[in-house]
């Protein structure tokens, strides 16, 4: 990939140089060259230096271990992908608010607000990042692909709720279970969110066991009261989703498979912060709990 960008960045030089002077018109003259007005105004605006960080050139600081992404990182992925989330946040709250007018058994306020949470969150996700965090930003940071556990297990919900309402609607008739999981959801999306906001650039989706400049031991904020703020925002409101849905088998499936997750990141995530911060984060980790079931 370095060779062919070299390449093309030499191609665009020499055509840059070789018109940069205009065509001869019919009566002799110099006609005005636009490619090489473009080149040219571009160097001006840029400035010598070829290899400047532009915000869309999505060139992310690599942290971690990341596996390699399907999804091309180029600004107009980011385009489609939040089009096509918009399109999925914008259907469920159709379905929310006039699913039930429709006449259909699966056109219910649950299933909507669900869809339309799924899309917020993973828009939010490359949002923030986008934000605050742009030297980690990349396509990667919608967290679409996810790993496979991850899409099983919302392919798991869906298909519970669904089956229980097509054969045992009344399983589905207890509003304040679903009010409660939309507040467990939106207060897991929010300490998510803000967790992301207030570590900014020290935050990255990828453990990182090397120590960058830009990372700080953040202790204030949200981290005063949460030790990993974005880790128990997604249990929350992972969990939220399946009280929402009124999913008695998958809210267990959830909480045992994020519970396993975070006990076994937690660890050595940690392991790299204490060698990164020694003591001030072992006396940190000492006064701050997760707030996640089990996991001190």
């Amino acid at each position: 990939m370095a060779d062919i960008v070299s390449s093309t960045t030499q191609q665009d030089d020499n055509h840059s140089n070789a018109h940069a002077n205009g065509h001869p018109g019919p009566n002799g003259t110099t006609t005005p060259n636009l490619t090489a007005d473009r080149f040219r105004v571009r160097a001006e605006v840029t400035g010598a230096d070829e290899d400047r960080h532009h915000p869309l050139e999505l060139k992310p600081i690599k942290v971690g271990n990341p596996p390699p992404s399907r999804i091309p990182n180029t600004p107009l992925s980011v385009a489609t992908i939040s089009f096509l989330l918009g399109t999925v946040f914008a259907f469920g709250l159709t379905v929310c608010f006039l699913g039930e007018s429709w006449g259909l058994w699966w056109s219910r306020y649950q299933l909507g607000i669900y869809i339309a949470a799924w899309a917020v969150f993973h828009w939010g996700e490359f949002a923030v990042t986008a934000g605050w965090n742009l030297e980690k930003c990349s396509v990667d940071s919608f967290l679409l692909e996810n790993g496979s556990t991850y899409h099983l297990a919302h392919t798991s919900a869906l298909f519970e709720y669904l089956i229980t309402l097509h054969f045992k609607p009344e399983l589905k008739s207890y509003p304040y279970i679903s009010i409660i999981g939309l507040v467990l959801l939106i207060i897991g999306q929010a300490l998510r969110s803000a967790a992301m906001v207030h570590a900014s650039t020290s935050f990255s989706h990828q453990v990182a066991f090397r120590k960058l400049d830009s990372h700080r031991l953040v202790t204030d904020g949200i981290y005063a009261w949460f030790r990993h703020p974005s880790y128990a925002g997604f249990f929350y409101w992972a969990l939220g989703t399946q009280l929402l849905l009124q999913n008695p088998a998958n809210f267990v499936f959830f909480a045992i498979i994020l519970w396993r997750f975070f006990y076994h990141r937690i660890g050595p995530e940690e392991v790299a912060l204490v060698r990164f911060f020694g003591q001030a984060y072992v006396d940190y980790r000492a006064q701050v709990g997760t707030r996640i079931p089990f996991i001190p």
